[in-house]
């Protein structure tokens, strides 16, 4: 595994390991030392994936204090265009995103800090995403901001998204409890 700092301070890209032979191939999507002596939070409360067709936006997505959770996620199969908004107030990368293709072709991970939000568009015909959390869902403090409201460069102006991802608060209407040096409590 090789990490890769991005623009965003915590946000981390990690070239993840293929081992392959004629069975098919191998891929270690986290490895708690590694993730230790990269100062990152191995902490995993919930895994879970998404299957989704091309064209499909979801997010972007992140669960507020006290359930703010850094989260970590990973293309099993297809490609996707991933998304991460820095929501921390303080940070010298606040309201930025930044983004960048995800494939199982070239297996790679985002680490997400507490106080990014994250999102993705399926650029493949199908793509599963593989998301590891540190706290687990808690509805009331699930939340999000427009996907179209934050100036990412989106493969697609027409998505399908849900209703639910269509009714969040643009970013400049979004007050944000995250602070930048601050984890969730």
């Amino acid at each position: 595994m090789r990490a890769e700092d991005t623009s965003i301070p915590g946000c981390t890209l990690l070239h993840l390991d293929r081992h392959e032979d004629e069975r098919g191939d191998f891929v270690k999507a986290l490895q708690r030392d590694t993730y230790e002596q990269l100062g990152l939070d191995p902490s995993v409360a919930e895994l879970f994936w998404s299957t989704s067709r091309r064209g499909v936006v979801r997010g972007l997505h992140f669960q507020t204090p006290p359930h703010a959770h850094a989260k970590t996620v990973t293309v099993v199969r297809g490609e996707v265009l991933d998304v991460v908004v820095d929501l921390r107030v303080g940070s010298p990368t606040y309201r930025r995103n930044c983004s960048w293709s995800l494939s199982d072709r070239a297996p790679a991970a985002v680490h997400i800090p507490v106080g990014c939000a994250h999102g993705f568009a399926v650029t493949s015909a199908e793509a599963i995403v593989l998301y590891l959390v540190g706290t687990e869902h808690s509805p009331e403090h699930d939340e999000g901001i427009r996907w179209d409201s934050v100036g990412a460069d989106w493969p697609t102006t027409e998505p399908l998204i849900s209703a639910r991802d269509a009714g969040f608060p643009a970013l400049a209407d979004f007050d944000s409890p995250f602070r930048f040096g601050q984890q969730a409590p």
